[in-house]
């Protein structure tokens, strides 16, 4: 029984890594474009980086399927292992501590892993928000619920979409810890929302160095605009 499970889980830990690794910013670039969007822009396989360059279609496209793939990766996973519900509020106590469980949470961090090293295009791709967003969609919905209202707020002062969604998102785990949210789930997105800061480090060193000042990359971020320096007439 228990090597059944380890066999099933194992399949379905690398049918999540493939389906997430399928680089859809890449191929409706393709298909809308014919560039390659490692190429233009930030360079990042993402859905913003496709709606920014390539247009709102494609990158609302790209979007739906990052966050699909996100949560199709967990539906599958639950059910080869035949955990007994698909809305994890609704599994009894004693599977929360189960192996098919374990797999499942290891399936979606897969998904993610894929999308941000996708063995397709060299390991270089996308930085995972998407398809989060399709998992925890699964695994903590009203948590999810109430960060996307969160983001609402945020968004009204930095007037920034996507630094506004990854902000609010910080606040699952918390929000799960204080809806008493089972501590494997509570611990799984720490994980998650881990592996895509750790990702993010390296970018946003390149970033800083070439702001050169906090400052700077603050304006960055928040796509303030600079005032404009004035040139001041000389009196001779």
């Amino acid at each position: 029984m228990v090597v059944n499970e380890f066999v099933s889980g194992s399949i379905a830990v690398v049918i999540a890594y493939l389906l997430g690794a399928i680089p859809a910013a890449y191929i409706i670039t393709r298909i809308f474009s014919g560039k390659d969007i490692r190429q233009v822009g930030g360079g990042n396989v993402g859905a913003r980086n496709v709606f920014q360059e390539v247009g709102w279609v494609a990158g609302v496209a790209t979007g739906v399927f990052d966050i699909g793939k996100g949560a199709a990766a967990v539906f599958i996973a639950i059910k080869i292992l035949g955990v007994p519900a698909w809305w994890f509020a609704d599994v009894p106590a004693e599977w929360l501590s189960s192996v098919p469980t374990y797999f499942v949470l290891a399936s979606a961090l897969a998904v993610v892993v894929g999308h941000i090293w996708p063995v397709y295009l060299k390991f270089r791709g996308g930085r995972g928000l998407s398809p989060a967003i399709g998992v925890l969609a699964i695994l903590m919905t009203r948590e999810l619920l109430l960060a996307f209202a969160l983001t609402i707020v945020i968004l009204f002062f930095i007037r920034n979409p996507i630094l506004s969604v990854n902000i609010s998102l910080l606040t699952v785990p918390l929000t799960g810890w204080y809806m008493e949210k089972s501590w494997l789930l509570v611990i799984f997105t720490v994980v998650l929302l881990l592996v895509m800061v750790l990702h993010f480090v390296p970018t946003a060193r390149a970033a800083l160095k070439k702001a050169g000042s906090w400052d700077n990359l603050i304006d960055e971020l928040l796509r303030r605009e600079k005032p404009k320096k004035t040139k001041q007439k000389v009196v001779k």
